[in-house]
């Protein structure tokens, strides 16, 4: 994709595009438009007109396989905006036929929120408030729009299946990685009917899915948290959200940090005392303990796929440091280490 061609045509969309619903815009007055951050699925980039700022996200590719993308991230968003941890959303537009960056899914404007990642070793505390607050958000269930995570550990295993045979079958895998997987996807295969507790005992809320540090936003300053990429959240268990922001495939993704024990006890006990629910703060470690080796082959599976796809061109966004990332996670060592401990215990 050509990046020059994208941010030009997002700056003539910009330049002529009705914005009247966006805080503060002046139509028609000069604006300064630039790169923000370069995810797998979607550009940002960063506006600036009268000393106001703000997000212009151009979504190119979905996870969830849904034309509705951008407009299902919007939606998502406006719930979650009596929390004040999330950007607030603004503008959204997905018609059939808009011009930003060639096939891309939509567009949208959203409040800037200024910060650093997060930092392991300096915010689990508050990341652990923020989860709570947003799995405590009081949304009806019959009203929201979210995918339902009817059947988690499942659910997450179709997801794995469908990412794991484009290494599997592909020519560039290597043979011991590849005989590996094959046994840890029987594994989970058995494993996860172990979800029968989940459908005894459902806790439904909104979660996000995709928990890393980079989707944090941390002005300690202010004392602000936020929790700011919203493209795959769903209606589901919350024990996915702590599972998936503690297992080693997710800390290490854009840091050296691997969770140890004290740490991990440290997150766990923050979060479950800021839950108001007394069943959920009972129940939430053996949740999450369920579903950590689903999260691991959830990371292992899609770094598996974007390996492949990152060299045979299928892949629409490429990123150096996610090339360089994903490959370090194919290394056999690393792969055995994150499973074995779970197919041994079995």
């Amino acid at each position: 994709m050509d990046l020059d061609c994208v941010l030009s045509h997002a700056r003539a969309y910009l330049a002529q595009v009705d914005l009247a619903g966006v805080p503060g815009w002046r139509a028609g007055a000069p604006f300064a438009i630039r790169p923000l951050a370069q995810g797998e699925y979607n550009l940002n980039y960063r506006i600036r007109q009268d000393g106001r700022e703000w997000v212009f996200r151009v979504n190119v590719d979905t996870q969830i396989d849904r034309d509705d993308q951008i407009r299902y991230e919007y939606r998502a968003l406006k719930l979650l905006e009596p929390t004040g941890l999330t950007p607030r959303p603004f503008y959204v537009d997905d018609e059939p036929g808009l011009a930003v960056a060639g096939d891309h899914l939509g567009v949208m404007v959203m409040e800037y929120l200024p910060g650093r990642p997060l930092d392991y070793r300096r915010d689990l505390t508050a990341a652990a408030r923020l989860f709570a607050r947003i799995h405590s958000q009081p949304v009806a269930e019959a009203e929201n729009h979210l995918i339902r995570e009817e059947r988690p550990l499942s659910m997450t295993y179709a997801e794995c299946s469908r990412l794991l045979p484009v290494y599997l079958e592909s020519e560039l895998a290597d043979p011991a990685l590849r005989d590996y997987l094959r046994q840890v996807v029987a594994w989970a295969d058995e494993a996860r009917h172990r979800e029968s507790s989940f459908l005894e005992d459902p806790w439904p809320c909104i979660i996000n899915t995709e928990v890393n540090s980079g989707n944090f936003i941390v002005h300690r300053a202010q004392g602000t948290i936020h929790l700011v990429d919203w493209e795959k959240p769903l209606w589901g268990d919350p024990s996915q959200d702590i599972s998936h922001f503690r297992v080693p495939t997710t800390t290490l993704w854009k840091t050296d940090y691997r969770m140890g024990g004290p740490d991990r006890r440290a997150f766990m006990e923050a979060y479950r005392a800021a839950l108001p629910d007394p069943h959920l703060r009972d129940t939430i470690e053996e949740r999450a303990r369920l579903r950590d080796p689903f999260n691991c082959l959830r990371g292992i599976s899609w770094s598996a796929m974007a390996w492949v796809t990152y060299q045979t061109g299928d892949h629409l966004l490429q990123n150096e440091d996610t090339f360089r990332k994903v490959s370090e996670y194919l290394d056999l060592d690393f792969v055995r280490g994150l499973f074995d401990p779970y197919m041994n215990a079995a």
